[in-house]
């Protein structure tokens, strides 16, 4: 894993390396290891490539920027390619001369042979950028699932791009305006959907996306891959499980090739525990895991963890998250570079740091849940699937006698779903998922927003996106469409933004065996009602590891990594709380009703409503806002 940046320009101006410096200095938590720099001085067309890097393959020949021993193309590259070995094999058999033990240099030699179309060939997890200097172009592209990021400004003549947006900023060309529009986007996702950034003039490369620019500025941007989920598989339900685990403990061993120390992070969950289980029978040591948990036994997995550890005998590791972490936050504001309001920001932080303690790469069970249909609300959809047969007037009827549930009974973790879920009884299914999904709908943003922000709340409906990603698919089932929505949408947008700044923050490598776009082809052509019943989900992947995980752990109920905010707005947080979003610099910012953010936490405060949730996407804005706009 690795940072990289690079300025192209079509106007005949050099490009010093002091401005390459700059934005790779920004990036250095990603690539501790080296830096390297690239450069040429044309009369007409120029670039230069900057790169920090974290050494995980070929440790003494992977110096970035990289060419060919013909010399014709550079690259700068981010990530990993698992199949490079075979991709190399052959590309020697057609002639083809190695400098290093790279898999950077096995993607120059597929673009020397294939153009854009070399991505086609690769397997793992990507963002890179490569110079041709032979057309005089360059070329961007990122990985199927959108695990590594890849940002990018057209500046008049210009194109920077870069792994993260500061790097962009640091090269002195690229103004911060906001994105009026983004913002009611954050507020009720709690991310920035692709392509949209914070930011006007800067935008993040989609997913299985491309983009090639060439010497009159000529850029075009193009999708190289979809996710399909018809025809579905015509195969038995025993093969159908044995089909299952042979994908994944392939995608986890070829994840396990690496020259750096090796672990894994292991929450207790089916699919972190299934990974940790699939290393354990491929690794000769025993596997490094690392666990994180909470004081409050509602939000603590530990002890399933623990018992995962014990069953595949490995050197455990855990680390408890307290309330006493105000001071990290800014911290984390810094690193997102945008608004990011997904709490377990804070506890992937934390594993990402103690891990890194112990090795440099470590797999996860990240995708499992958009795969397989493991979130809870996923089974809430299929309920109400069947409960949208009655006539909405009853629905509606049943959703305002829910709203009037007293707040003091609403302690339990477990009511506020069920209540949340009964609130939204009088939508249809697709907006039923929106709604137990967003943080604020409509018209909570309508009822909050002010000013400039009042006018461009109400100029788009907030559903519209999701909306948008129903309809993104091949697919008529319901499931399979609100599965296609979270994987377009949700787990790149969000999860794996999150997943990639917790770790690279650290200097820390992480890999997904269930992100490997096989397994997630696979799993898409599973007929949606053998992952998600009304009992439950992921009810193929808990047939397939029958007896390879223990009972416990198949049957347990779902916890996902949340953070106990309810409780930490009412007590240690909620001094900061109110000092950040109440204090007179968030107000004379003029996004929000200060009265309307003022109840929101006296109600929380006094458990008439729980508004955690709300509260903590308001409170990262600010963080956010006095890091990059004020300078903090």
């Amino acid at each position: 894993m690795c940072g990289l940046s690079g300025i192209y320009r079509w106007d005949g101006k050099a490009i010093p390396r002091e401005q390459l410096k700059r934005m790779t200095d920004t990036l250095h938590h990603r690539g501790p290891d080296d830096e390297g720099f690239f450069t040429t001085v044309e009369p007409q067309v120029n670039v230069g490539l900057g790169f920090r890097r974290l050494s995980i393959i070929d440790l003494s020949g992977g110096h970035q920027p990289m060419t060919t021993a013909e010399g014709r193309c550079h690259i700068v590259f981010n990530g990993e390619i698992y199949n490079f070995q075979e991709l190399r094999s052959d590309l020697e058999k057609r002639g083809r001369r190695f400098l290093t033990r790279s898999d950077t240099e096995v993607i120059l030699h597929l673009y020397e042979l294939y153009g854009p179309d070399c991505v086609a060939h690769l397997r793992g997890m990507f963002a890179f950028a490569i110079w041709d200097s032979k057309n005089k172009s360059i070329f961007l592209a990122r990985d199927r699932i959108g695990k590594k990021p890849l940002y990018y400004a057209i500046q008049g003549r210009s194109i920077i791009f870069a792994s993260e947006i500061k790097a962009i900023h640091a090269c002195g060309e690229v103004e911060k305006r906001i994105r009026m529009e983004s913002v009611p986007l954050y507020l009720t996702y709690q991310f920035i959907p692709d392509p949209r950034t914070i930011f006007e003039n800067i935008f993040r490369l989609p997913p299985a996306h491309t983009l090639l620019l060439d010497a009159t500025g000529n850029a075009h941007i193009s999708q190289y891959w979809t996710l399909h989920r018809t025809p579905k598989h015509e195969m038995s339900l025993p093969d159908l499980e044995r089909e299952t685990v042979a994908q994944l403990r392939e995608a986890t061993k070829i994840r396990l090739i690496s020259d750096v120390p090796l672990g894994a992070f292991l929450s207790g969950g089916i699919d972190s525990s299934a990974v940790v289980g699939w290393m354990a029978e491929a690794m000769k040591e025993p596997v490094k895991t690392f666990s994180i948990g909470f004081e409050e036994d509602d939000f603590s997995e530990l002890q399933y963890a623990r018992l995962v550890a014990e069953r595949f005998k490995t050197d455990h590791h855990e680390f408890i998250v307290k309330p006493n972490t105000v001071d990290i936050l800014p911290k984390l504001a810094w690193h997102y570079d945008q608004p990011f309001a997904d709490p377990s920001a804070l506890p992937s932080y934390y594993v990402a740091q103690e891990t890194r303690k112990h090795v440099t790469v470590a797999l996860n069970g990240d995708g499992g849940d958009e795969a397989f249909g493991g979130y809870l609300r996923y089974q809430a959809d299929r309920i109400f699937m069947a409960f949208a047969k009655a006539p909405r007037p009853l629905r509606k009827s049943l959703a305002w006698a829910v709203a009037q549930f007293p707040a003091e009974m609403q302690s339990s973790r477990i009511v506020r779903r069920i209540l949340r879920a009964g609130s939204a009884m009088g939508a249809e299914p697709l907006e039923f998922n929106f709604r137990l999904f967003s943080y604020f709908d409509q018209d909570s943003l309508m009822d909050l927003a002010d000013g400039p922000l009042l006018d461009r709340a109400g100029g788009e409906n907030v559903y519209n996106y999701f909306s948008a990603l129903y309809g993104d698919t091949d697919s008529e089932d319901l499931m399979d469409r609100i599965l296609s929505c979270d994987a377009e949408g949700y787990l790149p947008g969000c999860l794996l933004v999150k997943m990639d700044i917790a770790s690279m923050a650290n200097s820390l490598e992480a890999r997904s065996p269930f992100l490997d776009h096989k397994v997630m082809e696979f799993a898409a052509k599973i007929r949606s009602r053998d992952k998600v019943r009304m009992t439950g989900g992921k009810w193929i992947l808990k047939r397939a590891l029958k007896g390879f995980l223990p009972d416990v752990i198949l049957n347990r109920r779902k916890m996902g990594f949340g953070v106990p905010l309810a409780k930490w707005f009412k007590g240690p947080l909620a001094g900061f709380l109110e000092e950040t979003i109440l204090s007179p610099r968030a107000s004379q910012r003029g996004y929000f009703k200060m009265g309307k953010v003022r109840n929101m936490v006296e109600e929380h405060k006094q458990g008439r409503r729980d508004h955690g949730y709300k509260l903590w996407a308001l409170l990262m804005f600010e963080l956010w806002h006095r890091s990059a706009m004020d300078g903090n």
